[in-house]
C-alpha cells in the first residue's frame, strides 16, 4: 500500500504527474484527481479523474527523480552517473562518498545501489535542495 505524503507518478494519456498522497484535490486538464484516495491504492493500481480519466499510480524511480525534482546549478546526467556506476563497478555492499551534493540527484542514483551513500555540499542552499530530494525519494541510505 502507498501511504500518505508518498511521493507517486500519475500515468495516462500522455501526460505524468509527480504529485504527492494525501494533498486534496489536483487539477489537470484531463479532470480532478483525488489525491487523498491515493493512499489506499497500491503502485500498479488504475485510478480515474472526475471526467472518467483513467492514470496508473506508479512508485518514482530515480530517472522520474531527475525529471521531477528541484534543481541547483547544472546536475549530473543520468548517462554520466551511469558512467560512474560501471566505471567504479558500485555495488549493493559499497559505502559511497559523494563529494557535492548539488541537487542530489547523483546520491538518489548510488543510494539504490549502494549499502550507503554520504553526501557532502560546501553550499548551505545547495545541501538544503539536496536534502530535500533525497527525502522526497525516500532512500535512509543516504
Amino acid at each position: 500500500m502507498i501511504g500518505p505524503g508518498t511521493r507517486v507518478l500519475l500515468v495516462g494519456e500522455g501526460r505524468t504527474y509527480f504529485v504527492r498522497t494525501g494533498t486534496g484535490p489536483f487539477s489537470t486538464d484531463r479532470g480532478i484527481i483525488d489525491l487523498d484516495s491515493l493512499a489506499d491504492n497500491s503502485p500498479g493500481d488504475m485510478i480515474r479523474s472526475h471526467t472518467g480519466h483513467a492514470f496508473q499510480v506508479l512508485l518514482p524511480r530515480a530517472p522520474d527523480f531527475f525529471e521531477h525534482a528541484k534543481r541547483t546549478g547544472a546536475p549530473m546526467l543520468p548517462r554520466d552517473i551511469g558512467l560512474v556506476i560501471a566505471f567504479t563497478g558500485m555495488n549493493r555492499n559499497d559505502v559511497v562518498l559523494d563529494a557535492g551534493a548539488g541537487s542530489g540527484i547523483a546520491a538518489i542514483f548510488f543510494g539504490g545501489i549502494a549499502r550507503k551513500v554520504v553526501t557532502c555540499e560546501a553550499r548551505e542552499d545547495f545541501a538544503r535542495i539536496a536534502a530535500g530530494n533525497i527525502r522526497e525519494a525516500g532512500l535512509d541510505n543516504v
